[in-house]
């Protein structure tokens, strides 16, 4: 038994849900989104809570259900309230600035590395050496922060790189004389 699926969505105010079959659609203050979801689970909008249940007992119906549960519950999160990464910069000379809709970074190569920022997603440098990725898709927003680390990852001797707030790069020691 799922014990996250059991657990109904309880949609706030200001969200709408609608569900045809297995498409579900999501409304909110931050933008609309939608998911197929997989036809071994049903969803139903009950008093105001979206219930997800398991069609039948077979193993794959048991494991979609928490799954299915949860992404119904990303989307009503991020249209209410949306999802945020935060990146930093370690490294001299190493910074980042938003301009237009280009996330411009210097990271110790010979060139600029130029992001165009996708559709749907809010890049903020509050400090050269910070990044702040907003949105309403939680996958979306997770994806762009790691092709953004991607470009410079965090090197185990002295740290330098991009790395996410709450990671921590497990340092290693140089060469012994």
């Amino acid at each position: 038994m799922s014990r996250v699926g059991k657990h109904p969505v309880v949609i706030p105010g200001g969200v709408e849900v609608a569900v045809d079959g297995h498409h579900v659609t999501v409304k909110g203050k931050l933008g609309q989104l939608a998911a197929t979801l997989t036809p071994d689970v049903d969803i139903r909008v009950e008093d105001g809570e979206v219930v997800v249940r398991p069609r039948d007992d077979s193993l794959r119906a048991r494991s979609m259900w928490g799954t299915s549960r949860s992404l119904i519950n990303n989307m009503v999160v991020g249209v209410s309230e949306g999802f945020e990464r935060v990146l930093e910069i370690v490294g001299v000379g190493y910074r980042a600035a938003v301009e237009g809709g280009v996330l411009v970074l210097q990271l110790g190569y010979s060139h600029d590395i130029r992001y165009p920022v996708p559709e749907g997603i809010t890049i903020a440098c509050p400090r050269p050496t910070q990044i702040t990725i907003s949105g309403a898709d939680r996958q979306r927003v997770g994806q762009v922060a790691a092709d953004i680390r991607a470009f410079r990852k965090p090197e185990p001797y002295k740290g330098k790189g991009i790395r996410y707030a709450n990671e921590w790069v497990r340092r290693k020691e140089g060469k012994k004389k």
